[in-house]
């Protein structure tokens, strides 16, 4: 028999759910018929799959013990550095500015050195997180950017805080506004761009449209023009609707692709730059709660800021022509 004492980072969750991520091992059938079965109870009793957990709570496992690891587990964000820029941090949230060139989760390659590593890492090393004590939760992030993307990425470093901004993120309660270098001169100066976007998975591509199909998404994005001189616009965007890769491609729908972006742009109309990637960066977020946020309401109204984002620079410095 093993037990579980549910903690703060674990409450919330279904039973079934929990199970899942702390004994892996368990395959779902036996998951279920041991419920059935009173071979799995909480706080003595009976408990149903859908029954949500308390902190406090303890969740008893009458099993074998085949289904439980006590191997001592090498974990794989031990082989991240722990080098991070950090905009803020407190005791529940941090705000990383990732650099481009950084995946922010493992991907095709598997290499170890991602942006969520790097953080659990930074987290274990300061004694902010123990696997070992953890039933069901690990450090994660609230929004992802692109490898080749810089910019503000949000991390919690509990499960409630997840929770409060996964719902707030949803409900369009953060603001995220982009600094990117755009070809060519826009007519409007300010303006919303409204059209319909779809995913070709097969190309890890998205298709920008204006007309509305079965198969596409509203998208939404709001500029201003901050700069401009004969060639390129330096604007900031505020995503009204966050898409895969809508920024980039929604900018090239419209005749305006990014600077240094060969995916949705063209190589040859970045000649004479030294731009390899997309000028683009999330530069600044701003927490502008309408709802209750429970213990983050100290976030309410803050305004956090990359300083110096270095494509800006270059703009006003001449540099960009």
């Amino acid at each position: 028999m093993r037990s579980f004492s549910i903690n703060s980072n674990d409450a919330g969750q279904r039973v079934d759910k929990f199970i899942t991520k702390a004994v892996p091992r368990l395959p779902q059938t036996l998951l279920y018929k041991y419920i059935r079965l009173k071979r799995i109870k909480l706080n003595h009793k009976r408990c149903e799959i859908s029954t949500r957990l308390n902190e406090g709570d303890l969740l008893e496992m009458y099993i074998n013990d085949e289904f439980f690891s006590d191997v001592a587990l090498e974990y794989e964000f031990k082989l991240a550095p722990t080098t991070l820029d950090i905009v803020y941090e407190d005791e529940n949230i941090l705000l990383i500015d990732k650099k481009p060139g950084l995946v922010v989760h493992e991907d095709e390659s598997g290499q170890p050195d991602t942006l969520i590593n790097r953080i659990q890492h930074y987290l274990f090393a300061k004694g902010e997180f123990s696997p070992e004590e953890e039933h069901s939760f690990s450090p994660a992030l609230c929004n992802r950017i692109d490898r080749n993307t810089g910019g503000i990425v949000i991390a919690a470093k509990n499960a409630p805080t997840l929770r409060v901004l996964n719902q707030k993120i949803k409900d369009r309660e953060l603001t995220k506004l982009y600094l990117a270098v755009i070809h060519g001169i826009l007519e409007k100066k300010a303006a919303t761009l409204e059209a319909y976007l779809s995913k070709d998975s097969n190309e890890n591509k998205v298709r920008v449209t204006k007309y509305k199909t079965p198969e596409t998404r509203t998208i939404l994005t709001k500029y201003q023009v901050l700069a401009e001189n004969s060639r390129f616009s330096l604007v900031e965007v505020d995503l009204l609707t966050g898409r895969t890769h809508q920024i980039r491609a929604h900018f090239a729908f419209i005749g305006h692709p990014l600077l240094g972006d060969t995916k949705y742009g063209f190589a040859r109309d970045n000649k004479g730059t030294t731009y390899k990637y997309q000028a683009l960066y999330s530069h600044k977020l701003i927490f502008n709660f309408i709802t209750d946020a429970g213990h983050l309401e100290y976030l309410n109204g803050k305004k956090f800021a990359v300083p110096g984002v270095w494509f800006a620079e270059d703009f006003e410095n001449g540099k960009i022509v």
